[in-house]
C-alpha cells in the first residue's frame, strides 16, 4: 500500500480521459463543492436499468478526476442502481479505513485526510442527481 495521497494508480484514474468528454452547457447535471471550488458535470443514461454513455466533466483536483473517471468507467454497461450501490459501498469503506475492490483501493490513502472525502464524493452526488431524473 502506498501511503501518498497522490499515488501513481490514483493519478492514473485522475488522467483516464476514457469517458471524459467536452459536455457543453444544459448538458447532463452538475454539481459543485462550495468548500474547495470542485465541480463535477455528468451525463447519460438509464436504459432497461443499464447505465449507458456516462461521461464526465470535471473542474476539480485530483482525487475528484480521479473519483468521476473510476465511477464512469464501473457504471458504463452495467446494472445502474446495483453497480453505484457496490461503488457507493466500496468507497465508504475505503474511506473508513477498510479494504475495497480496484480501482476504489486507490483512495485509501484519504481515509486519513476527513476534508478531502467530499473531494472523492462528488462524482457520486453527480450520478444520483443524474440517475434520480431518469
Amino acid at each position: 500500500m502506498n501511503d501518498a495521497l497522490y499515488h501513481d494508480a490514483l493519478m492514473a484514474l485522475a488522467k483516464d480521459r476514457t469517458h471524459a468528454a467536452a459536455l457543453p452547457p444544459g448538458t447532463g447535471v452538475t454539481v459543485d463543492n462550495p468548500l474547495c471550488g470542485d465541480r463535477v458535470t455528468l451525463d447519460g443514461k438509464i436504459e432497461n436499468g443499464i447505465a449507458r454513455d456516462i461521461r464526465h466533466k470535471v473542474r476539480g483536483c485530483a482525487l475528484c478526476q480521479a473519483s468521476a473517471a473510476a465511477l464512469a468507467r464501473v457504471l458504463d454497461g452495467k446494472p445502474a442502481a446495483a453497480t453505484l450501490a457496490e461503488a457507493q459501498a466500496a468507497v465508504e469503506s475505503v474511506l473508513a479505513g477498510g479494504c475495497a475492490p480496484a480501482p476504489w483501493d486507490a483512495f485509501a490513502p484519504v481515509a486519513r485526510h476527513k476534508s478531502r472525502h467530499d473531494c472523492v464524493k462528488l462524482a457520486f452526488s453527480a450520478v444520483k442527481t443524474l440517475f434520480s431524473g431518469t
